[in-house]
C-alpha cells in the first residue's frame, strides 16, 4: 500500500470475491476475463470490507452463533458446555513406525527402532558428548524423543501399547500408542486407556479449514490427529478414570463425558426429562450433518469449535437425535454393513472362482480421469458402475470413496523404506483377502445411506 498524503479519509479496503473451491486453472480464467483491475471497477464488483470484532476481514461469522451452547471449552472453566472433555487425535511425528496394516510387522518396526534408539543412549552413557544419529531408516527423532535421549532414557517395547485405530475416514490401521514413542497423545488416553475400552468419539475438523469444508466422523477408536483436517478434535460419549485402590473392579471407570450442565440446558429448554445424555450425543452429531447449519454457519466452524442450537420443537429434536444415531450405524459399521451391488468385471474369469492372489490390491484408480463410475481394483477386476452420487458424500475434504481407494493398496514411506500394506490387514485382522474390494463396495453403501439421512432432516428451525 502507498500512503497519500493528501486525502482526507482513512485508508479504505476494498475487494471483488470470485468464489470458493476453484482451481488454479478456474481462478486464472476468472482474473483474466477482467484483464485488469478496471474490468471489475467497470461491472461495479467492487465490494468495502471492514473487520468485525473478531477482526475477521473476510468471512465473518455470523454473531447468532455465540448465543448458542458451545460444545467444548477449555479456556473458560465456568463456560457450560456439552462435553466436559475433549481431545485432539494422536499426533505420533513418526507414523510409519507406529502405524501399520500388519500388527506383526508394526511390533517389528517398533522393536527395531526402539533397539536403535536404546542403542544410542547406551553409546551417550558411556560418551557424554555422542551426538544422535540421524538415520531416517531407523529412527524418527522429534523433540520428545531427543529430550528422552539426552536425560539417557531407555525404552521397551509394551505390547499393551498395541491398539486400533482410524487413520483416515473408513481406514482402520494398527497403532503403537505410547507417550514414549508418540509425540503428542493429548487426552486420548482418558477416552481409551486400553485397547479394548468401548467409546465413541465425534471426530471434527480443527479451526482453520484450510480452504475445506466442515467435517465430522464418528469413530470407535483412536482417531489419528489427520484424521480430520486441520488438526482434529475429538468429542466423547465417555471418558475413563483410574479406580480408586480399595475397589476391586476393573482398574479404570468409565463416565459419560456430556456434562450434567449440557443435559440440564437441553432438559429445561423442551421442558422434559425424558432426554438422555445418550439422546444429545447423538442430536449433536445429527445436527452437525444439517445442510442448513453447515451452510448458515460455515464461516464460525471455520474459526472455532461448533455451538450447537435447539431446535424450536422437541419433536425436530427427536428427528435430529434419531438421525445422528442412524448416521452413526452406518458410519461405525463400515467394515460390516452390505456391499453395494456393482458391476465386478473380471474378464474371462469367474469372479467367484478367483483365487486370493487374484484380489491383492496395490493401487485403486479410475478408469478414465473425468468418469468415476468405473474403478480399476487390478488388472483382472474392474468396479462397474458406480453412482455418481456415491461421490457425493465428503469426509475431511475428500469423498469417502476416495480415501478407500487412496488408503487400500500398498504404500512405501519414502524416507524409512518401511512398507505399509493394505492386504495385510484384510489377511490379518479380516481373514478375508476379498476385503479392500469389498471395503469400496461398503463405502458406498455408507455414502448413499448417508446422504438419504441428511437430505431426510428438518430445516433449522431454531
Amino acid at each position: 500500500m502507498v500512503k497519500n498524503p493528501n486525502v482526507q479519509v482513512h485508508g479504505q479496503i476494498y475487494f471483488h470475491d470470485i468464489g470458493d473451491y476453484l482451481s488454479r486453472e478456474e481462478k486464472l480464467e476468472k482474473v483474466s476475463e477482467f484483464n485488469s483491475v478496471n474490468g471489475i471497477t467497470k461491472i461495479n464488483g467492487w465490494q468495502l470490507i471492514e473487520p468485525d470484532k473478531h477482526n475477521d476481514w473476510l468471512n465473518q461469522r455470523d454473531e447468532r452463533f455465540n448465543y448458542f451452547i458451545e460444545m467444548g471449552n477449555k479456556k473458560d472453566k465456568d463456560s457450560v458446555c456439552i462435553f466436559s472433555t475433549y481431545s485432539r487425535g494422536v499426533a505420533t511425528s513418526r507414523d510409519a513406525w507406529v502405524y501399520n496394516f500388519s500388527a506383526k510387522k508394526l511390533i517389528e518396526n517398533v522393536s527395531e527402532m526402539i533397539v536403535y534408539y536404546n542403542f544410542q543412549v547406551n553409546e551417550k552413557k558411556k560418551d557424554p558428548e555422542f551426538k544422535e544419529i540421524i538415520d531416517t531408516t531407523r529412527i524418527s527423532w522429534n523433540r520428545s524423543l531427543l529430550n528422552d535421549f539426552n536425560k539417557l532414557k531407555n525404552h521397551s517395547f509394551d505390547k499393551n501399547c498395541i491398539y486400533k485405530s482410524v487413520y483416515r475416514p473408513f481406514n482402520k490401521s494398527n497403532l503403537y500408542f505410547s507417550r514414549a514413542l508418540n509425540d503428542m497423545v493429548y487426552q486420548m488416553p482418558q477416552l481409551f486407556p486400553t485397547a479394548d475400552s468401548d467409546n465413541l468419539v465425534i471426530y471434527i475438523n480443527g479451526s482453520g479449514n484450510g480452504g475445506k469444508p466442515f467435517s465430522a466422523l464418528i469413530v470407535n477408536a483412536i482417531p489419528d490427529l489427520n484424521m480430520q483436517h486441520s488438526g482434529g478434535q475429538g468429542f466423547p460419549l465417555y471418558y475413563y478414570e483410574k479406580s480408586s485402590s480399595d475397589e476391586v473392579v476393573k482398574e479404570y471407570k468409565r463416565k459419560e463425558a456430556i456434562s450434567d450442565a449440557g443435559l440440564f440446558y437441553f432438559k429445561d429448554f423442551y421442558s422434559t426429562e425424558s432426554i438422555s445424555k445418550e439422546d444429545v450425543f447423538n442430536y449433536v452429531y445429527g445436527l452437525l450433518h444439517s445442510e442448513d447449519y453447515r451452510g448458515r454457519y460455515a464461516d464460525n466452524l471455520s474459526k472455532e469449535l461448533p455451538r450447537i442450537p435447539c431446535v424450536k420443537k422437541y419433536d425436530d429434536f427427536v428427528i435430529f437425535s434419531q438421525a445422528g444415531r442412524d448416521l452413526a450405524f452406518w458410519h461405525l459399521n463400515f467394515e460390516e454393513v452390505e456391499p453395494y451391488k456393482a458391476t465386478i468385471d473380471s474378464g474371462n474369469l469367474n469372479y467367484s472362482q478367483l483365487p486370493k492372489e487374484d484380489f491383492y490390491v496395490e493401487k485403486m484408480k479410475f478408469a478414465k480421469k473425468a468418469d468415476k463410475s468405473t474403478v480399476i481394483y487390478k488388472n483382472k477386476i474392474r468396479i462397474k458402475n458406480i453412482p455418481s452420487e456415491a461421490y457425493d458424500y465428503v469426509v475431511n475434504g475428500k469423498p469417502a470413496l476416495e480415501w478407500v481407494m487412496e488408503r487400500q493398496g500398498v504404500l512405501t514411506h519414502k524416507d524409512s523404506g518401511i512398507v505399509n500394506d493394505a492386504n495385510d490387514w484384510a489377511m490379518e485382522a479380516m481373514g478375508n483377502a476379498k476385503y479392500p474390494l469389498e471395503l469400496f463396495l461398503r463405502v458406498i453403501t455408507v455414502s448413499l445411506e448417508t446422504q438419504k439421512i441428511v437430505k431426510g432432516l428438518p430445516k433449522l428451525d431454531i
